[in-house]
């Protein structure tokens, strides 16, 4: 990957993204431009693995899917990697989930690219339609829930350790910050 990346002249486009396979970073495409992350921790690992595990069954129930780490196409030319989502019917074949079947999206905020999660990402999940955005801080498990008003997000609660978050759309589910970190 890392020639195909260097040795590329202007702008990124959606073929030329997806061509570059899969890779052992996180590689998003942003407006013709690639943003690179290394992999995440096991922290971050164990916190992804431990929300998808609690929604696991009330995703099912309410007949929807949750995933980890997928390309989600906002809009051509825009191809961002959640840590997690819950969709409704999707094509498992094809290699992007379309933002309009993103019912929650879920970032865990590294502390290396927060403002990315904070804001960016934020704004362009908006933008795109998806009307739930939980965010998760990775030292202490704090739990944000937004709910999208309009081009932006408006905060719905807040859950710390010793609280919870009571899940009602677009799945009804119970989720406890320190069953989520290690």
């Amino acid at each position: 990957m890392t020639a195909a990346v260097f040795d590329h002249d202007g702008p990124w486009t959606e073929e030329e993204y997806l061509a570059l396979g899969e890779t052992s970073q996180r590689v998003e495409l942003f407006d013709g431009s690639l943003h690179v992350t290394p992999a995440p921790t096991p922290r971050h690992q164990n916190i992804s693995g431990e929300l998808r595990a609690v929604l696991r069954t009330p995703v099912r129930e309410a007949g929807l899917r949750v995933l980890e780490a997928v390309n989600v196409r906002l809009r051509p030319g825009r191809i961002l990697i959640p840590d997690l989502v819950v969709t409704g019917e999707i094509d498992f074949d094809d290699p992007n989930i379309e933002a309009h079947d993103v019912r929650l999206v879920c970032e865990i905020i590294s502390p290396s690219n927060a403002a990315t999660d904070r804001v960016l990402k934020m704004h362009y999940y908006a933008i795109a339609g998806i009307e739930w955005y939980l965010l998760i801080e990775q030292r202490n498990g704090t739990l944000h829930l937004y709910r999208r008003h309009g081009r932006h997000y408006v905060e719905q609660s807040v859950a710390k350790a010793g609280e919870v978050l009571e899940l009602t759309e677009p799945v009804r589910a119970t989720i406890r910050p320190e069953d989520l970190v290690p």
